[in-house]
């Protein structure tokens, strides 16, 4: 530390004087600090190592957070080469897992609460106090230095709420993360059902433009009549226009997963499979759902932190109800012509219009309010499950009662009619109408099965609980 000159320095041993009881002052503190507290020092990864736990746990997937160029070409090759195939789900989680760019922009959030959990292991900075008066041939000089006693007798009870705080923005992130997993999920299954449905509809507008242009002919040749000729010109209208939407939609649900994915360049032309998976041959059972989602979900986890937060934050209010700021140190006082005087300096706020309790106040209020809210989560998670369950049981038997039932039956009609045309009992125009119903069963049936998996992920993520759960309470819990 820099000392001002002052026409103190000309007096022997002055300056020395000064240096030497600044760095005995200094020690002592340091001494002090480590005897009252032990401080924190920065993690490796900000805990990233428990949010890499979490999601395994829940999603069999390892979380990525490249720290380095290197560690990015290696993500980088090895996304290049799971696009080199068509993607399954898994690969398509994967993939966003370890490439989404706004994850790994999440992933900062747990250095800074780490960082902050440091700084609160330590005390404020010490205050030096120095001044020189000099008149009719005196000098005197004082010297003070001191440091925020409650402060560092505190420290223990901060770092503990700062603790928490951490392991509330894991959780948190965590939930994020899962978020994300879902998300991809859903844009997989929607954009391959888009696909598939899309090809379907080709098929629709094939069989209208075949009939229109039959129709065109006959009606030319006399042999039709001109409002059996618009309704088949009527029909193959509106089937282009179909065609047009479904193919925008699907390039929208696959542009939807290309963001999930991260990707860009000529990573955008990856393929996907031709159709959607099969039904598995049987639900999963539903006895305990909600027992085993207030256990795991993570939104229930993060609150139940942020009450044990505040409890703690509570009493840390209590302690410094009334002793806002307490200074201690030592302080020494130079007179010309007269014996150094050393001695300490005592600095308290005196909380002369802080005596309503309201710091006290505000934190129950804050507390109960947060319990309330805790208690709510509760349900609306039991509440989110029984009706995720049932939407998953209800799709399940939805897209089975299509594959067993209503394409088979659409089929079995087409046979049926195509042997009737070639025996000339049905017209051209019955055949391609009956086909246009076919395609459009089974377009009902890609609808069904898409609709089940986008539920069985909807489940899963009513199970584990997530970000977006917090987000409705419309509270920043990170914010005491």
């Amino acid at each position: 530390m820099l000392y001002p000159r002052s026409p103190d320095a000309r007096i022997p041993g002055a300056r020395s004087s000064i240096v030497g009881w600044h760095q005995r002052g200094a020690v002592a503190i340091a001494l002090g600090i480590s005897v009252v507290t032990g401080c924190a020092t920065l993690s490796p990864d900000g805990g990233f190592a428990d949010v890499q736990r979490i999601v395994k746990e829940r999603s069999f997937q390892d979380a990525r957070w490249p720290r380095n160029l290197a560690e990015s070409d290696a993500i980088q090759a090895s996304v290049r080469e799971t696009l080199a195939r068509p993607i399954s789900v898994d690969d398509a989680t994967r993939i966003a897992l370890i490439n989404n760019r706004e994850l790994q922009s999440t992933y900062a959030e747990l250095g800074v609460a780490d960082a902050e959990l440091v700084a609160a292991s330590w005390p404020r900075n010490p205050g030096f106090s120095f001044s020189h008066l000099q008149g009719g041939g005196d000098k005197e000089i004082e010297r003070g230095l001191t440091v925020d006693l409650v402060r560092i007798l505190t420290i223990p009870l901060s770092m503990r709420v700062d603790r928490e705080r951490l392991e509330m923005t894991r959780l948190s992130i965590a939930a994020e993360v899962l978020d994300v997993l879902a998300q991809t999920r859903r844009a997989y299954f929607s954009a391959i059902a888009a696909e598939q449905a899309s090809s379907y509809m080709d098929q629709v507008k094939a069989a209208a433009e075949a009939g229109a242009e039959l129709a065109r002919r006959m009606s030319k040749a006399g042999n039709w009549s001109k409002l059996d000729q618009a309704r088949e010109q009527i029909f193959y209208a509106d089937a282009t226009a179909q065609v047009a939407r479904m193919r925008q939609a699907a390039v929208a649900q696959r542009e939807r997963l290309t963001r999930l994915l991260g990707l860009s360049g000529s990573d955008i032309r990856f393929e996907l499979p031709h159709r959607l998976p099969d039904l598995p041959d049987r639900i999963a059972d539903g006895s305990d759902t909600e027992l085993r989602a207030l256990s795991a979900r993570l939104d229930v986890q993060i609150l139940k932190k942020d009450l044990e937060s505040l409890a703690t934050s509570l009493g840390l209010t209590k302690a410094t109800r009334f002793i806002n700021v307490l200074e201690l140190g030592p302080k020494s006082k130079s007179e010309t012509g007269r014996a150094r005087k050393d001695g300490y300096e005592v600095s308290i706020e005196i909380p002369l219009f802080d005596w309503t309790g309201a710091k006290i106040a505000k934190a129950e209020y804050i507390y109960m309010q947060r319990v309330s809210l805790a208690a709510q989560l509760a349900i609306d998670a039991q509440s989110q499950v029984r009706e995720s369950y049932a939407a998953y049981r209800t799709n399940y038997a939805l897209a089975r009662h299509y594959r067993d039932e209503v394409v088979p039956l659409r089929k079995r009609i087409s046979d049926e009619n195509q042997l009737r045309y070639n025996g000339m009992l049905i017209s051209v125009f019955e055949l391609l109408a009956d086909a246009r119903e076919q395609v459009i069963s089974v377009n009902a049936s890609i609808e069904a099965l898409r609709d089940f998996w986008l539920a069985e992920t909807d489940l899963e993520s009513a199970m584990t609980g997530s970000a977006a759960a917090l987000s409705r309470t419309g509270r920043n819990f990170n914010q005491q």
